[in-house]
């Protein structure tokens, strides 16, 4: 079993490198496949999750495509809404933590089909700082009760209605998901909701996998790299759909 959750590791710290997510959206339906309960597929989501987002971050920073300045703001109130969520996720089922998943991974696929392709970073908008936080915090509370870093809805959001091109977009949310998953995982700490074991083979397993995928993330067009996106995030809603709907 941990020679398997080793590859398990790599596999989806390479789409957190390509992506710009933390790996949530993908793992936790897989470790669902796997047997695993929602919480516990989510404890441990989150925890891969600070070890992809951290290198990933850093190994864009090295190559020019992660720009600190707003993303800052957001990242701080990511870190907030993902301490709080430790609370939230003490109160609700595991079934309606699947259908809020299903839920957002569904509004991100519309956004990046309805969005525009911005190659021009100088085509970006900006918002107030204090909106920023805001949005970090209403972000780092849902996602990370579902097991994800928040990049599924941050990107949508950046690249479809603030214009941001692609693959800083994609920077911006692995970078958001730093701050997230590292409050989630005290929060999940906090009220013994991690297997720390097999979250920790997972993440040590992911970090040769993000070297790939922020590689790969660097040699695709954008056009293409949004593509890719979409092909994604519809995969991830046909597992979910079909782990809730029609698997025994």
């Amino acid at each position: 079993m941990e020679i398997l959750l080793a590859f398990v590791g790599m596999g989806i710290g390479a789409l957190s490198g390509f992506f710009g997510i933390g790996g949530g959206t993908v793992l936790v339906p897989v470790l669902l496949l796997m047997g695993y309960g929602m919480k516990t597929a989510v404890g441990i989501s989150v925890m891969q999750m600070v070890f992809s987002s951290l290198y990933g971050s850093f190994l864009n920073w090295r190559r020019g495509t992660l720009v600190l300045g707003e993303g800052l703001f957001v990242g701080f109130g990511g870190f907030m809404g993902g301490y709080l969520s430790g609370y939230l996720t003490s109160f609700v089922s595991g079934r309606f933590l699947q259908f809020v998943f299903i839920g957002f991974v569904l509004f991100a696929l519309l956004r990046m089909i309805t969005s525009k392709v911005h190659e021009d970073a100088g085509e970006s908008k900006t918002l107030p700082k204090w909106l920023l936080f805001i949005i970090g915090m209403g972000i780092g509370v849902i996602a990370i009760s579902i097991g994800v870093g928040g990049a599924i809805i941050l990107i949508p959001l950046l690249s479809g209605l603030l214009h941001y091109p692609v693959k800083k977009a994609v920077s911006a949310g692995l970078f958001f998901v730093v701050f997230s998953s590292v409050a989630g995982m005290l929060g999940r700490l906090v009220h013994g909701e991690i297997d720390l074991l097999h979250g920790t083979i997972i993440g040590v397993g992911s970090l040769l996998g993000v070297y790939l995928g922020v590689w790969l993330k660097e040699h695709v067009s954008n056009k293409s790299h949004k593509n890719f996106i979409v092909i994604m995030y519809a995969f991830i809603l046909a597992i979910m759909v079909y782990k809730m709907f029609f698997a025994q």
